[in-house]
Order: C-alpha cells, then structure tokens, then sequence
C-alpha cells in the first residue's frame, strides 16, 4: 500500500524552500508552501532568521513579480483568482519577514519588492491592496525603508491619495510614510501648505490604529518647528490642540504615549500656550503612569520624558514634585529591565539631574549608584553612552564632588575602559562625565593619572573626528585646573609641547579654544608653572600670540588674552615676551591688538585684556616704568580712560585698576 505524501507542514526549511524556488512544483503547491511559510514564520523571531538564511525571501518576491506580471496581462477567471490569491499570500508573507526585524526588512528592500508593493496597493482587488500596504507599513516602521521625497509633485498626490481615501490600511500606511521620512523644516512646510495636518487631525478619530499612525506623523510634522506648531494652534481656537490633549486619556497606553510624544513636539517647538500648569502636570502624571507598562510602551516613555524635560528647569521642577526620580531609580533598584528601557531612563534621569542640585541628591540617596557604575560596561552601547550622561550631570554637583563620590576607582576605572569604546559617541558621552569628575577639588586627581587616563586623552586629543578633540581637551583642561606641580609633570609626560601647539592652531576654533583654555590652566600658579611655555624657542608662545593677533573666534581670542595675562603675572622674563608678542616689531598694523580687544563688544575679552594690562604693570617690578611708557605710547593708556564706565561692572572695575596702576607711574 502507498504511503501519502508528505504535507508541507511536515517539510523542513530546506525542503520547503525548494517547493518556492523548482520551476516544476506545480502552482498549488506553490501557493501552500506559501502559506505553510507564512504560518511557520508568524511571531517567531528565530524562524524568520533560518529562512532567511535559506534564501525565502527573494524567492517569495520572484513569486511575488511572476503573480503580478500574469495578473496584469489579465486572463480567466479561474487562473486570475489563482494569481491573485498567490499576490495575497507573497504580499503578507514578505510583511511578515519584515514586521519587527530590520535583517527581515534589509532582506525584502534587497529582493526588489519595494517597488512591487508600491504598484499593487491601487490594485482593484482590495485583498492585494491591504495585504500589500500591510507589508509597505511594516517597512516603514523600521529604520531601513528609502526616503519619501515629499517635493516631488507625484510623490505629494500620492500621499494625499493615500490619506484621503476610505481604506484604513492606506491611511495608515500613510501616515507611517510621514513619521519616517519627514525630517526637514522645508519638508515640514510643504506638507502643511498641502493641508496635512489638517486631515491627520481628521483622522484621529479612526480606529486604534489609523489614530496612532496619525499622531506620530503629526509629531514628525511639528517637531522643532515653531512656525508649524504656532499654525496648528490657530484654526478653530486651539481645536486641534484639545483633540490631541483629550487623547493622554485614552484607555490604550500606546495612544496615550503617542499623544503625549506629540504634545511634547508643540511644547518643544517653543508654543507660547504650553505655560499652563495643568497641562505640564497631566504629562508628567501619565509618562510616569506609563513607565509601569510592561510593554514596548513602558520602554519608550522615559525617551518621551527625557524630550519634555531636557534643558527646561520647570519642567524638571514638577518632575521632582512628582516624584518622578524616585520611580525611575526604583525601575533601576528593580533590576532585569531591557536594554532599551535601561537606555531610556539613564537618559531621563540624566536630564532630570542636568540642573537641579536637589535631584542629583534623590538620585544619590537612591543608591542606584552601584547600577549606574555596572551600566558603564553594558554589552549596548546605547546603555554605556546613557549611563556615562547622567553620570556627567550628577558630577556637576560641586558638593558630591568635594564629597569624593566620583573620583574613586570603582567610578573612574570604567570611565577610563570607556575611552576606548569603539563607539565614538559612547567616546563623548565618557569625555563629557571625565571632565566634570577630575575638576574634583579633593586631592585625588593623581589617582586618574594612575588609572592611565591621561594617556587616554592624549590620544583623543588627536582624533581624526573634532567632537573628540574638543571633549578630550576639556577633560585635560579641566584635570589641570589648580593641581599642583608635580601633577602637571607628570600630565606634561603625556603631552608635549609640539602636540599642544599643533592643537592651538587647529582647524576647528572649538579645538583652538579649548587647547589654549588648557594652556591657560597649565600657566596658572607658580613660576615654575609659567616656566612650561617657555621651552626651546618658545612654540607655545608664539602659536598662542598667533592666535591673539589673527584670530576672528571671540571664543578664542579671550582664551588667549587670558593665557597671556597668566603668563604675565610672572617674572620680568616673562612679562617681556609677553610684551613682545603684543608689540611685535614686524608689522606696524599689529602694534595695537591691545586696543583692539579692549574695544571689543565681548566683556570677557575687555577683562582679559585689562587684566594682562595689570599683570604687565604690576608695581615694584624692575621693569614696569618700560612696559608702562611703550603702553602709553600705543594710547592704551587713553583708551582705558575712556573705559572707565563700562557698562560690565567687572570690566569696569578691571579697567580702573588696570588705569590707576599706569597713572601711578605717569604722574611720578
């Protein structure tokens, strides 16, 4: 007796992935191969990835295209129902490969089926439609589909199409389009002008679905866009505005995530309405609220959170009112949250600390500190790149670091390991919580020196990319701020006087600035301390005098005005040369870059320059009646006299000391 074939449920991955690609399976095999793969794949992260590996997917996008080809030709009825049902199932099929997993999506972009989804979500048949405009969502709503160009004039009637019609699937597919590729302000513009947001708005009322869809997209039309949002405040009295207000209390939380996600985008685009407490009050209750869900929401909310409250003290106010602090370092205490969440609330506690002395001190007293030190060695960059932010703004606490709750080994070993994070902005996220940790006023600054940090920065500080540069120096500017000689040594092991003048005259100003905002530490102090710029023939000296006199960064200027007054506070020899870069013999038109900066419109660069003037002319020094006459000669004297109302009161007060210092010798 025969034995019945094999069903196609029972085939393995490679046998059913045969049946797909044989041009000898007959159609129905095909079409049950088809849905049997479909079925397998469902929800299953791990099956999806073995099929691709086999090959499924350019093998359902080659049934896909010969369905579609046969399908437009046209023909009987019976083989077009045939064909039509194999559209169905390679459409959901291939939505299926892509709905949550980006290597499914790659793999479906890669096959060729973008643009055979795209023709077949006007197909008559409404089943291919929906099935195909299905699977086009689930590409939108990874990182990977193509850019929309929303100025090109088709494109645009194609999306209007698509918001203005009956099926839910196209609205929704829609609205997924905008939320992606909606990125610049000109795009904004254009969409608004088209009477987007009006009908997104309209659309709000929709099922569960169309109604979130559409309020990520008008998120992504609003976002930092004040213009934009001040005209979705306009129509019918702030209408649109309630619409969305009412939606923080719909019963679905991830509707009432979206909408708070879209408020946040009106308030952040600096909408003058969003000072009414009650409203910042309701969005503070219910992300808190929604930090408890279980789901991908609860992931997201703290990313929502750290939007409304990063760089606004009130907000950050009614967060610590309403205990907000106290709930995430709770999650923290709680341990096994997912990467992502772990992420989103590092970064929301970070900006929740950013300002506030008394939320550094509810995160302290949390005890999530040993969390936070573990987080810094996470296998996600993301979590290191977070937990390494807040650990940056707890450190801007002037008391816990003179408390020495920082610069110890079980903070600053991991900090350092981060330096050498592959991932750059893991890279600035470790420079910018360094620099805040080794300005500690306790004398433990040479254990970063012990741990190998300054080794570290000095290798930054000559990074291809300018962002490490700049943060690099900062951190050594700030880990030279008043240490003492003997930790200067051993930093000026590290880094030499050639890198350090190379640095000074840096393509970037940001660069520039911070180089001579180091050197300008490294001088301040003793003698011996002035003593580290004058090596052989003086190349710090003289790209610092380079600086000052063809510099266009006010920024920079003022760093080097400031260093050269550090230097001039020394000995004759040194005073001289500063007197000799500020009056260099070559070139006329350089005589007077004294005045220059005393004139201008920055107040800081106007005290720099008054206090190098004090510096130079310091009494009981041997050689000041010289320096006094050659600044009287260059009419600085004069231009100090008329100086002596600034309207900064501590330029005003620098330029009368510096005045009465000159007029002392004068009148003698």
């Amino acid at each position: 007796m025969p034995t019945p074939a094999a069903s196609n449920h029972s085939a393995g991955p490679e046998e059913l992935i045969a049946r797909l690609k044989s041009a000898h399976s007959p159609r129905e095999a095909k079409l049950k191969a088809l849905r049997d793969l479909k079925n397998r794949i469902i929800g299953n992260r791990t099956k999806k990835l073995v099929f691709l590996k086999l090959g499924a997917v350019p093998a359902v996008v080659g049934i896909l295209s010969s369905a579609a080809a046969i399908v437009g030709r046209g023909g009987d009825g019976e083989s077009l129902e045939f064909h039509e049902s194999v559209l169905i199932q390679s459409a959901a099929t291939l939505g299926s490969f892509a709905c949550g997993l980006d290597a499914g999506v790659k793999a479906v972009l890669d096959a060729g089926a973008f643009p055979l989804l795209l023709s077949l979500i006007s197909h008559s048949n409404e089943k291919i439609s929906d099935a195909s405009a299905r699977t086009l969502r689930m590409i939108y709503q990874s990182k990977l589909p193509p850019k929309f160009d929303f100025l090109l004039e088709k494109n645009m009637g194609f999306l209007l199409s698509l918001l203005n019609t009956e099926n839910e699937n196209l609205t929704c597919l829609g609205a997924s389009i905008l939320s992606h590729s909606c990125q610049t302000p000109l795009e904004q513009q254009v969409l608004n002008e088209a009477g987007v947001l009006k009908r997104l708005v309209g659309l709000l009322g929709g099922s569960l679905t169309q109604k979130d869809g559409c309020l990520e997209a008008l998120a992504a039309i609003i976002k930092n866009n004040q213009e934009i949002a001040k005209r979705f405040m306009e129509p019918r009295n702030g209408a649109e505005l309630n619409t969305v207000v009412e939606l923080i209390k719909d019963k679905n939380p991830r509707t009432r995530l979206l909408a708070c996600t879209c408020i946040v985008s009106l308030r952040n685009s600096l909408v003058p309405c969003f000072h009414e407490s009650g409203l910042r009050n309701r969005l503070i209750l219910v992300l808190c609220e929604l930090m408890d869900d279980p789901s991908q929401v609860g992931d997201e909310a703290p990313f929502v959170l750290s939007d409304l409250t990063s760089q606004k003290e009130d907000m950050q106010k009614i967060a610590a009112e309403a205990s907000v602090i106290e709930k995430l370092c709770e999650q923290l205490n709680k341990g096994s949250l997912t990467p992502k969440r772990l992420e989103g609330v590092f970064l929301a506690l970070a900006d929740l600390c950013s300002k506030l002395e008394c939320s550094r001190d509810k995160v302290l007293n949390s005890k999530v500190l040993t969390s936070l030190i573990q987080a810094l060695s996470h296998e996600s960059a993301a979590v290191r790149r977070a937990s390494a932010s807040l650990l940056k703004n707890m450190a801007r606490s002037v008391k816990n670091l003179s408390a020495g709750h920082f610069m110890n080994e079980s903070v600053v070993l991991p900090l350092v390991q981060l330096l050498l994070d592959p991932c750059t902005s893991v890279q600035i996220a470790a420079l910018g919580a360094i620099s805040n940790i080794v300005v500690d006023f306790n004398p433990q600054k040479p254990l970063f020196i012990k741990c190998g940090g300054v080794k570290h920065l000095v290798h930054l500080s000559q990074s291809m990319d300018s962002n490490i540069r700049i943060n690099a120096l900062w951190a050594l500017k700030n880990l030279l701020f008043h240490v003492d000689n003997k930790c200067k040594e051993e930093i000026l092991l590290e880094l030499s006087s050639s890198s350090m003048a190379s640095l000074i005259s840096d393509p970037d100003p940001s660069v520039q600035e911070q180089a001579l905002a180091l050197i300008r530490n490294l001088v301040d102090g003793t003698l011996n301390s002035i003593e580290y710029v004058f090596g052989e023939d003086c190349p710090l000296l003289h790209a610092i005098g380079r600086q000052l006199r063809h510099s266009s960064s006010t920024e920079v200027l003022t760093q080097a005005m400031y260093t050269m007054s550090n230097i001039a506070s020394g000995n004759e020899h040194h005073k001289e040369a500063i007197m000799a870069q500020l009056f260099p013999h070559e070139g006329k038109d350089m005589e007077n870059i004294l005045i220059k900066h005393l004139r201008s419109v920055d107040s800081q660069l106007r005290i720099a320059a008054a206090w190098t003037i004090t510096n130079l002319t310091f009494p009981g020094c041997p050689g000041t009646s010289g320096r006094v006459a050659e600044l009287r000669n260059a009419n600085v004297v004069s231009e100090l006299k008329n100086m002596v109302n600034d309207p900064c009161l501590d330029a005003r007060l620098r330029i009368r000391t510096a005045l009465g210092q000159l007029m002392m010798f004068i009148d003698a």
